[in-house]
């Protein structure tokens, strides 16, 4: 039994009439560019994550960038974060004129450990940028605290977050912004690139819609000096047909992880946890193991694709070495990335799989 990481044909197999039909729908409109697809998928994800505004924009990288961008923090202003992320975070604080600040994880939860984020602000600190990794939530409410007691703005990257709950409410209108990508693997996935920016707060919705299509009020017309970062209305067409399915997959997902947990206890792997303030997604389901490196060998031998998200943190890969950081500054993510697991985890993915996985596993960890 051949088991791929992600399998893509499996979901838009169980949609296909409805994506065929929104596509159809846009083909025959004959608008491309910031049309009624991209206006009422706005609309709807927001409503969706409880946000007053949202702004689509080009890709979850994009997103963070922009949203960076319109909070205005200055030249030289400094950005606290995580490295345990993929680089696509690092990448837009630095397209936004900053400078990334590592902070270390919890070694349990994979994010932003709010207990060492305080010590690490200085008088250049403008945001705190928490990334809801792997479909689980950063711990937000003691980030809020220490975010409005020192002036500072708090961006969510929810890139992996899609339907993630904190405290019973849907991460990325939480905090000042929230950022979203849509990339075709995230449990809310376009044909494409896309991107999505969240906001309760007006002027920065405003700035922001300014920012990602040259800075126009009126066409033709730069108000301010923006970019080019636009969903376009098949990928919007294609999102609002997913965004109707997507808390049932998240159901789904949820269910097979637990049916991951339970096959997998005792097996010697650490399996994920979930905290009693979020509610985890699974965009990933990450496993620990002493001896990755030979059971990920194991499982491909078996015709199994087990992925590393990610082998190297941001603050040891050479593009970033001028940041200063050295091996041991933070140790609890450079242990995880030494250990860390995923295993193949989507809606489509059978209970039969998740045996075979397991089974797979466990008489090489125990």
């Amino acid at each position: 039994m051949s088991i791929p990481f992600i399998a893509l044909t499996r979901q838009y197999a169980s949609i296909k009439d409805e994506v065929d039909a929104a596509i159809a729908r846009v083909l025959a409109r004959g608008r491309f560019i910031l049309g009624e697809e991209v206006a009422a998928f706005e609309e709807e994800f927001a409503a969706y994550v409880g946000a007053r505004y949202a702004v689509s924009v080009g890709s979850g990288t994009e997103a963070l960038h922009l949203a960076l961008w319109a909070c205005d923090l200055g030249q030289g202003a400094e950005v606290i974060t995580v490295s345990h992320t993929a680089v696509a975070t690092v990448a837009a604080i630095e397209l936004a004129g900053a400078r990334p600040v590592f902070v270390d994880i919890d070694p349990a939860s994979y994010t932003l450990d709010a207990s060492q984020v305080e010590a690490a602000i200085t008088p250049r600190t403008r945001a705190i940028l928490p990334v809801h990794l792997y479909g689980q939530a950063a711990d937000l409410a003691p980030l809020l605290d220490i975010a409005r007691r020192h002036g500072l703005r708090l961006i969510e990257d929810c890139a992996q977050a899609h339907g993630t709950m904190y405290r019973g409410q849907r991460v990325g209108a939480i905090g000042d912004v929230g950022c979203f990508s849509f990339y075709p693997t995230k449990n809310l996935g376009a044909y494409g690139d896309g991107g999505l920016i969240v906001t309760n707060d007006a002027a920065l919705a405003e700035r922001a819609r300014l920012l990602h299509q040259y800075g126009w009020r009126e066409h033709y017309v730069s108000s301010l000096r923006g970019t080019n970062s636009r969903l376009d209305e098949l990928q919007a067409a294609i999102l609002r047909v997913k965004l109707r399915h997507l808390d049932a997959w998240n159901e789904q997902r949820r269910a097979l992880a637990a049916l991951y947990n339970q096959l997998l206890a005792g097996s010697g792997v650490t399996t994920p946890f979930e905290p009693a303030y979020s509610r985890h997604v699974y965009h990933l389901y990450v496993i620990q193991s002493e001896r990755r490196a030979d059971l990920q060998a194991h499982l491909q031998a078996h015709g199994v694709s087990a992925l590393v998200h990610y082998p190297v943190p941001v603050h040891l890969q050479p593009a970033y070495a001028d940041l200063g950081y050295v091996p041991g500054r933070l140790p609890v993510t450079e242990r995880a990335a030494s250990r860390i697991l995923s295993l193949p985890l989507y809606p489509e993915l059978t209970e039969e799989e998740v045996h075979r996985v397991c089974d797979l596993i466990c008489p090489v960890d125990k």
